[in-house]
C-alpha cells in the first residue's frame, strides 16, 4: 500500500481510508474481517463520525468498532483513527459551539474505548460557526491530549481561511466527495473561462484543490464510486465509462474498482480515497489500485469517458 504524506499533521499514512459507517449491524466477526483486511493490506487508518448510527442514534458504530476489535493498547497504536463532529441529526441541523464540540468528543471517546483521536473534523460546514468558539474547543482537546490533529469536511477555501485564522492548531484534513462521475472539484479549472461549461464547474468551492495544496492540506474523497444515480462502477447509465473501466483494469491486472480507485490517486494532491464498503474484497481490490499509477493519457481518457468535455 503506498503511503502519502499528511503535511500538516507530520503523518505518513495510507492512501486508502477504511470507512465505518455502515458496520453498526454487522457482527463482530464481519467487522474484524473488514478491518483485518484491511491491515492486511496496508490500511491501518479508520474513519468514524458521531453520525453512523442508525435512526437518530449517535456513536454505534464506534462503538461496535470497539466491541468487535477490542484493541489492545499495541494494536490501537497501529491505528489511526479519524471521527468526526458537527452534524445533529435531530433536524438536520450544525452545530460547531463549543459545548457540542467537547460533548461529542467524549462520546466519541467513551464509544471508542480510547483515551485520543489522531484526526478529528469539523463534518460539513456550519454557517452560524463563530470561529473562536471552535479554538477554544481545539485548545482544550488538544492541551488535554484527547484529539492529536484537527481538520474539516466539505469546507471551502473561504471557510476553511476564516477557521486558519482562529486557530492555534493547524488544519491537517480537508474530507470532500470526489468521484469520476462528481469531479468539479478537478473540472472547474481546467473549465475557466469556457463558455457553456457552468454545470461542471462548482463555484462555490473554486480551488479548493489547489487552496489545500498550496496549505499542506491533506484531501481525503468520500463516496468514491458514486454517481448521481448510485454507484457507477457496472452501472448500465455508464456505459462508455464502464467499457474503459473494464478496458484498463485489464491492462494493469486489477478490478474496475481498482481503476476508478487508481484515478483518485494519481493527482499530485495525493487525495486519500475513503471506502465505505463492508466487503473484505472491495478493500483488497481498492488497496491493489491505489499502488497503480495511471498515465496522463489514461487519466484523461476516463475523465471524458465520464462526460466532462475537455476544451
Amino acid at each position: 500500500m503506498r503511503h502519502i504524506q499528511m503535511p500538516a499533521a507530520g503523518l505518513s499514512a495510507p492512501q486508502v481510508i477504511l470507512g465505518m459507517m455502515r458496520i453498526a449491524e454487522r457482527t463482530d466477526d464481519e467487522i474484524r474481517a473488514l478491518v483485518g483486511a484491511a491491515l492486511e493490506a496496508g490500511v491501518n487508518y479508520v474513519d468514524h463520525a458521531d453520525i453512523y448510527s442508525p435512526g437518530l442514534s449517535v456513536h454505534e458504530c464506534e462503538r461496535r468498532f470497539a466491541q468487535a476489535m477490542q484493541l489492545s493498547p499495541a494494536e490501537r497504536e497501529q491505528l489511526t483513527i479519524q471521527t468526526k463532529v458537527g452534524i445533529v441529526k435531530d433536524g438536520p441541523r450544525y452545530d460547531f459551539s463549543y459545548e457540542h464540540i467537547i460533548s461529542s468528543v467524549e462520546g466519541s471517546l467513551r464509544a471508542l474505548g480510547t483515551d485520543y483521536v489522531d484526526v478529528l473534523l469539523l463534518h460539513r460546514p456550519d454557517p452560524l460557526v463563530e470561529p473562536e468558539e471552535v479554538a477554544r474547543a481545539f485548545n482544550q482537546l488538544h492541551s488535554a491530549g484527547k484529539v492529536r490533529h484537527f481538520g474539516v469536511s466539505n469546507h471551502t477555501p473561504a471557510q476553511m481561511e476564516l477557521l486558519h485564522r482562529n486557530l492555534d492548531q493547524p488544519l491537517t484534513v480537508n474530507q470532500v466527495q470526489l468521484s469520476l462521475p462528481h469531479a468539479a472539484i478537478l473540472t472547474e479549472g481546467l473549465l475557466a473561462n469556457t463558455l457553456g461549461a457552468a454545470p461542471h464547474i462548482s463555484p462555490d468551492g473554486a480551488g479548493v484543490v489547489e487552496y489545500c495544496r498550496m496549505n499542506g492540506i491533506a484531501l481525503q474523497a468520500w463516496s468514491p464510486y458514486q454517481s448521481p444515480t448510485g454507484v457507477f462502477i457496472g452501472n448500465p447509465e455508464y456505459p462508455e465509462l464502464n467499457a474503459v473501466l473494464e478496458s484498463l483494469a485489464e491492462t494493469h491486472g486489477v478490478t474496475p474498482t481498482g481503476i476508478a480507485t487508481a484515478w483518485i490517486t494519481r493527482h499530485p494532491a495525493d487525495i486519500q480515497v475513503v471506502l465505505g464498503t463492508t466487503q473484505p474484497a472491495r478493500v483488497r481490490e481498492a488497496a491493489e489500485g491505489a499502488d497503480i499509477r495511471l498515465s496522463r493519457a489514461e487519466w484523461f481518457q476516463l475523465l471524458r469517458a465520464a462526460g466532462h468535455p475537455v476544451p
